[in-house]
């Protein structure tokens, strides 16, 4: 898991438009601990992974924006790895989620076009609600 972390956190920055080709050594480990921690959390979760990658990438100088479109390379390896550990234990079958993969194409196709009319600053708004009511959400029940 870690490893896999780790190289999601290649591809992460390799899609980021701050890419440094020569991180210094504590660039690399907060990197290396903050991808592990957010497979960690994705694993256990099932989502999460972005809560932790995309407040770093805007802290490395991403805007909102960039920093979200920027985080999903890598939440996408974590979730595959994360599915096909969770269905070769028995977890669930594939017709259980096949459902939401033709709604969920739509709602990110219409979220994609809305992220490039949204400001950064109510991007930024929005996400942290989000957090926020999710958080919130999760105590309450």
């Amino acid at each position: 898991m870690l490893i896999l972390a780790y190289i999601s956190r290649g591809f992460l920055f390799l899609f980021t438009q701050k890419y440094d080709k020569e991180l210094s050594i504590m660039q690399k480990i907060k990197s290396f601990l903050l991808g592990s921690c957010a497979g960690l959390l994705n694993a256990l979760f099932g989502a999460g992974g972005g809560i932790i990658i995309i407040p770093y990438l805007k802290y490395r100088g991403l805007s909102q924006r960039s920093a979200q479109a920027s985080a999903l390379p890598a939440l996408i390896i974590m979730s595959t790895v994360s599915a096909i550990s969770y269905l070769c234990k028995g977890y669930f079958s594939l017709t259980d989620g096949l459902i939401f993969i033709p709604f969920g194409f739509i709602g990110a196709f219409v979220g994609s076009l809305l992220m490039g009319k949204i400001s950064d600053r109510l991007l930024n708004v929005v996400f942290s609600l989000f957090l926020l009511y999710s958080g919130i959400r999760m105590l309450m029940r």
